[in-house]
């Protein structure tokens, strides 16, 4: 190993800029978890799809993954992230058409290539890891992560700016995310990754990657994706509704602005020293950890719908995410041969963002049409989450018990 891979400093420059890549492009995905389900119930008549166009945008990153990761494996980084930035300000620029004509379907579509943008921000994560020693990943992982605190504070306030800067509501914050993907795609030039398999065959190794059946028997890799799964799904279950439900209990707009905006901190803000935590403490306690923190937050989310309720809900929501999440993340890379990259790292997205995509949408049939009230409807979706986490849970003292046995 060089001693330039030694010393991690390629990886330390690597860091930097993909937090900035978090940071700014990353704006944009607050902004359209706010909008999107408000958009979206002006737009359609039938509330119970109110929140399509955010399961839109994950489904879109769901069926990104399973290409976008080989594209990436093949021919480096930042040809794939080069791509996310393009579809995320072609999604904005059709979304913002949507709304200039009214059209719930055309608002649909740009939905579904803002997606395209959100899982190449998904392997952020990884590009991290990709010229990182095995003691320096974990916190690669999270300082990338952690980048979307910035984007935390200012994606929701740059979104009170501009949201009613047209007579047609929510047109501002979308011609806003155009902008930030065409500025931020210019931070991908100064990565230093590896180009990709096609310009150095002599480094592909030569054992083949094992079969998709092959690693998902993998007890790392399955309870990997499993965790991942079900922080992610139950994060963006309960944040889809957010907005709704404050707006819809007699709350202001920038009310919602600001409980996501205190969300999305809670998300990032625990990067700082979640891969300390984990190089401490172990992977699976961490894990373990941020499944118990999104319980917390269904326990409080339930004990009710004042402003209060939904600022801790949704900060404990965070804060169980960034465990969950990190923690799959650094076991996942640990669980796969460097050839196998683009097949495990893009199963796992599709996997999980699939997911996701049904959570999305149940998130709005569960809101608006499993009661005859906000409150009834918030309750649904907190109670959920309560078989997911028992699944999550079993999976990982599985896995616990796996390793003690092995060992």
């Amino acid at each position: 190993m060089s001693a330039e891979l030694t010393d991690d400093s390629q990886a330390k420059r690597n860091v930097a800029v993909l937090v900035a890549a978090q940071a700014i492009l990353g704006g944009q995905m607050p902004m359209m978890f706010i909008v999107g389900g408000l958009a979206g119930s002006m737009l359609t008549g039938n509330p119970c799809f109110a929140t399509l166009p955010i399961s839109l945008i994950v489904f879109g990153s769901m069926t990104t993954a399973p290409w976008l990761s080989p594209l990436m494996q093949k021919y480096g980084r930042k040809t794939g992230f080069f791509v996310g930035a393009i579809a995320g300000a072609l999604g904005a620029a059709v979304s913002a058409y949507g709304l200039y004509i009214a059209s719930f379907m055309v608002f649909l579509v740009g939905a579904y290539l803002s997606g395209i943008y959100m899982s190449a921000q998904g392997f952020y994560r990884f590009a991290a890891t990709d010229t990182a020693s095995d003691r320096f990943r974990p916190k690669a992982i999270s300082y990338v992560m952690a980048g979307g605190l910035i984007s935390a504070i200012f994606g929701p306030q740059l979104n009170k700016l501009v949201q009613d800067a047209s007579i047609i509501p929510f047109l501002g914050s979308y011609i806003a995310m155009i902008a930030l993907n065409l500025i931020g795609m210019f931070l991908f030039l100064l990565l230093r990754l590896p180009k990709g398999t096609a310009s150095k065959p002599k480094d592909i190794a030569t054992t083949p990657p094992r079969s998709r059946k092959e690693l998902l028997r993998d007890p790392k890799i399955l309870v990997a994706i499993s965790c991942g799964m079900v922080a992610y799904a139950l994060m963006n279950l309960v944040m889809t509704s957010t907005p709704l439900a404050v707006v819809g209990c007699g709350l202001t707009k920038n009310n919602a602005n600001d409980i996501v905006s205190a969300h999305v901190i809670a998300m990032f803000l625990p990067s700082f020293f979640t891969g300390h935590l984990i190089i401490r403490f172990g992977v699976e306690r961490i894990m373990g950890l941020g499944l118990i923190i999104l319980a917390g937050a269904g326990v409080v989310a339930l004990s009710g719908m004042e402003l209060p309720n939904f600022f801790v809900a949704l900060m404990l929501l965070g804060f169980g995410w960034n465990f969950g999440f990190i923690g799959a993340t650094t076991l996942l890379t640990s669980a796969h041969a460097p050839h196998e990259r683009g097949r495990v790292q893009g199963m796992n997205d599709a996997i999980v963002f699939g997911c996701v995509t049904i959570a999305s949408i149940a998130s709005g049939g569960l809101m608006n049409c499993a009661g005859g009230s906000v409150v009834q409807g918030w309750a649904a979706v907190n109670y959920a989450m309560v078989p997911f986490l028992l699944l999550a849970g079993s999976a990982l003292l599985w896995l616990v018990m796996n390793n003690k046995r092995a060992a």
